[in-house]
């Protein structure tokens, strides 16, 4: 074979590469329109509820529940996620931050809390929601979300016993370290509406307790804005009993 045809056999090789390299691209592209596309959808038909306390979001919301309030997250990434939330007198406030795993999210929170009773608390706790779903368990639609932790609470009551003087309220210091349990609980009536309810309680040393309940309603707006409304009571063998009404607004960015 002459080095001429032995030359054109290379060329035609070289176009019959790059003509296969080329049809494989175009292939490529053409599933991987399709299949970033169906991600999307996915992603769209996963996007978590707005009351869904595994959530990491960044939203900022306001709100009434007999003071006006202020609340907010910052989502630091697609795991991890500051929030707060402020009255307008600062006597009562939270800041805390979570964690997202794939079986479900770890929480931490400080807090301050005021009682009608005088008395008040800082309240520390770390514990975690675990979204049964990823289990394969929805009971007649509903998402519920069993919670735990440990929490310590360091406070003051009003003594119904002691003064120092007329009309001069005596407080007495309070501290526990305890452990909590609860469950929170989601039902999507349709794409706008959801039901809410959640109950729990807590256990301390000194023999303190606390359970509470609640349940309400959230609206979603648009698919950045909500609406909820929610009614807790609970009940506390230090501070005493307590009803919340509130109603927030909250814009996911």
């Amino acid at each position: 074979m002459s080095s001429n045809q032995k030359l054109k056999n290379i060329e035609a090789r070289i176009v019959a590469s790059f003509s296969l390299l080329a049809f494989s691209s175009i292939g490529l592209a053409a599933e991987r329109e399709p299949l970033a596309e169906r991600i999307l959808e996915e992603e769209v038909l996963d996007e978590k509820n707005p009351e869904d306390p595994t959530k990491v979001v960044t939203r900022l919301g306001a709100g009434y529940n007999g003071e006006f309030t202020v609340n907010g997250s910052f989502g630091i990434d697609k795991a991890r996620m500051l929030s707060g939330f402020i009255n307008s007198d600062a006597s009562e406030w939270r800041l805390g931050g979570s964690w997202l795993f794939e079986k479900g999210i770890v929480n931490f929170n400080f807090k301050k809390n005021q009682y009608d009773s005088g008395g008040s608390s800082i309240n520390y706790n770390v514990g975690t929601f675990i979204p049964l779903k990823v289990f394969g368990i929805e009971p007649c639609g509903w998402q519920i979300f069993p919670n735990f932790g440990l929490n310590y609470t360091d406070g003051d009551i009003l003594s119904a016993s002691e003064t120092q003087s007329p009309g001069t309220p005596v407080m007495i210091p309070v501290d526990s370290k305890g452990v909590y349990l609860g469950a929170f609980g989601l039902r999507p009536i349709d794409d706008k509406w959801t039901f809410m309810c959640g109950t729990g309680g807590s256990y301390g040393s000194g023999d303190t307790t606390n359970i509470y309940a609640g349940t309400g309603v959230s609206f979603r707006v648009t698919t950045k804005q909500s609406l909820n409304l929610f009614y807790s009571v609970s009940e506390s063998s230090d501070f005493g009993g307590r009803n919340t009404l509130s109603v927030n607004y909250r814009y996911e960015f």
